[in-house]
């Protein structure tokens, strides 16, 4: 290998930097955007899981992973060709633990598996040194001996190939054993572009895409956490004046790829060629052009292309100073550069720490997005400013009039504020858009039973079950829909269903005790409290519940233990200490129950029932004092 120099600091160009220094500020640079991950703790709606706090650190954490085990498998494979001095070589080892390296990239993220074909692209142009300029030249020529020289004209190419054919073949088998065949289901407003009905109308808008892409990697200062739902409307004529930036981006291109490919300067075809394979194949699945994805613009995917971005922006500076003698501006453009884009990369990060600075900031780079707009209103409910959330969600269904998601919680917070009339139009929309929309039904139902709707309330949950098999809250408010209409069986049998999905409902064990203390059976009561304590024996509310049948049935020494308990859990609820005086009312502690019956009404003085047994309590003690002198 002639040409072949045995370290890469000599094919990726580092006229800037020193290689230590350049791989120390790249570590260093890595390390801080790892440890800055965020790692917050905000939770999206549960009806729409766009990505919460954990799933975005987790998903964040797995690119950067699939990123690390890209670059080592490829340096793996460089590795290779440095184990050996002889042309034409390998070390097979290494060929492998580089397929091994890039099925690891792709367990982390999918498009790890790209590192295969990236590493086919530098065998080939790189290490064997296709002069693609030459080859056309004979071919126009009609000159017959067109084989190429160096080290394709041995068999090792071939069998190295052949290695990472296998490797890939064999990775995308056991993923497809995995994960299965069926590709996951995308709607419209999450890439609005493959589902236009026109070819050409596709392919304009997916090269729009990619050339918002190449904008993002040029200037990051345009960022959204989500550019689906209408973030950018689509192109549906060659007249639209974004077709400018398609043509932009070719023409950089096809100059770029000529130069790689067609260059007289073997130097200069090489740091091409590496530059535009990490900039085009690791971006290849998120294309459209193979499968469809489900989003419009992810800036996640751009991790790996922005190492081909930075390697064709150092060979670019390192050219342009070659060419003038202002190399003291260059240098200080390459470090403004430099600086604006730490800047962007810190505040972006602080923005990812904050859900109320994450969904504004995307407000102005997003105003057309509806999900934008309902994530800021969701913020805004989950504070407690309904007022502020009914108009952002207003907003979103607006922009988009069937977003069932903005419905269901604007339908949610009409139904607190007891608009119920407009809550039930809304939810009713919302199923009629999307029939399977399980916790929409079962919200409507809960607005049907507030207007004493109960058939339709009824049907309304049914729906819900029968959309969702496994949905222990909506047996539980069919529990209290049939309780309210003193179809008591029907309403344990719901509860119990609930207790069985989720062993762990608090309210449905709860219910149950009260409607069987209600209806006098005790001791069905008591077995049930026994029950749910075992499995949630630190559930106050239970604890309270079973001490007041305990205390019915007389077992005064328990049901104390279990008031107890639950007021030292919370000790600031009157109730409990109002409970527990008429406990030791009953028992006969009669200055145990005066002094929990004044706790009571010092926490909650309006309590009527806790008066009248309170006054009572006084009377009997006033007659005894009687009685005594």
């Amino acid at each position: 290998m002639a040409e072949w120099d045995a370290s890469l600091d000599h094919v990726i160009p580092s006229s800037l930097l020193p290689p230590f220094w350049a791989k120390f500020l790249v570590g260093f640079a890595s390390l801080m955007c790892f440890a800055r991950s965020y790692d917050g703790d905000f939770v999206f709606d549960d009806s729409e899981a766009i990505v919460n706090n954990k799933v975005a650190g987790v998903v964040g954490r797995a690119d950067l992973l699939g990123a690390l085990f890209f670059l080592l498998s490829f340096l793996g494979y460089c590795k290779a060709f440095r184990e050996t001095n002889k042309e034409g070589t390998h070390s097979t080892f290494w060929v492998l633990l580089s397929i091994l390296l890039g099925a690891v990239a792709m367990l982390c993220k999918e498009q790890g598996i790209t590192v295969l074909g990236l590493n086919a692209i530098f065998d080939i142009l790189v290490i064997g040194k296709l002069n693609v300029l030459e080859i056309v030249r004979k071919l126009l020529r009609k000159d017959r001996s067109l084989e190429s020289p160096g080290m394709l004209r041995t068999g090792g190419l071939l069998f190295r190939m052949t290695l990472l054919a296998l490797g890939g073949a064999g990775v995308l088998y056991v993923r497809w054993k995995i994960m299965g065949t069926g590709p996951p289901a995308f709607t419209e407003v999450d890439n609005p572009a493959s589902f236009a009905d026109s070819v050409l109308v596709r392919a304009i808008n997916y090269n729009y895409y990619y050339s918002l892409n190449a904008w993002l990697l040029l200037c990051p200062w345009w960022l959204c956490f989500d550019w689906s739902m209408g973030c950018i409307p689509l192109i549906k004529s060659v007249g639209d004046w974004r077709v400018i930036a398609l043509a932009a981006l070719w023409f950089c291109l096809i100059g770029l790829i000529c130069q790689a490919l067609c260059s007289e300067d073997s130097h200069k075809r090489r740091i091409l060629t590496l530059g535009l394979g990490f900039l085009i194949i690791p971006f290849l699945p998120a294309s459209n052009l193979f499968f469809r994805v489900g989003f419009v613009v992810a800036e996640r995917v751009l991790y790996l292309p922005s190492a081909g971005y930075c390697m064709l922006l150092t060979f670019g500076f390192a050219a342009l100073s070659k060419h003038t003698k202002k190399k003291k501006l260059i240098a200080a453009l390459i470090l403004g550069i430099l600086f604006l884009n730490t800047l962007r990369c810190v505040v972006r990060s602080g923005e990812w720490r904050s859900e109320d600075h994450l969904f504004r900031s995307a407000l102005s780079v997003c105003p057309l997005n509806a999900k934008v707009h309902y994530n800021v209103g969701k913020n805004l409910a989950d504070k407690g400013n309904q007022t502020a959330a009914i108009r952002y969600y207003r907003e979103a269904v607006r922009l988009n009039p069937k977003y069932v998601h903005a419905m269901n919680n604007l339908g949610n917070i009409l139904k607190e504020r007891n608009e119920l009339q407009e809550a039930e139009e809304l939810l009713s929309l919302a199923v009629q858009i999307q029939p399977d929309f399980a916790a929409a039904w079962m919200n409507l139902g809960i607005v049907q039973n507030s207007l004493k709707r109960f058939q339709a309330a009824e049907q309304s949950y049914r729906t819900a079950i029968k959309h969702r098999r496994k949905y222990p809250d909506c047996y539980y408010n069919l529990g209290r829909l049939y309780a309210d209409l003193n179809r008591h069986v029907d309403a344990l049998n719901a509860w119990r269903n609930a207790t069985v999905l989720k062993p762990e409902h608090s309210l449905a064990w709860n219910n149950m005790i009260i409607l069987l203390d209600n209806t006098g059976n005790l001791a069905q009561a008591e077995a049930v409290g026994r029950e749910a304590l075992e499995l949630i024996p630190n559930d106050h509310s239970l604890m309270f519940s079973l001490a007041n049948v305990l205390g019915k049935s007389q077992k005064y020494k328990e049901s104390e233990a279990l008031f107890l308990k639950a007021i030292k859990a919370h000790p600031n609820t009157a109730s409990y200490h109002g409970n527990l005086a008429v406990l030791y009312h009953r028992w006969g502690h009669l200055d145990l129950a005066k002094k929990h019956y004044e706790i009571s009404l010092r926490l909650d003085p309006t309590a009527s029932g806790t008066k009248e047994n309170y006054g009572l309590l006084r009377r009997k003690l006033e007659q005894m004092q009687k009685k005594n002198v």
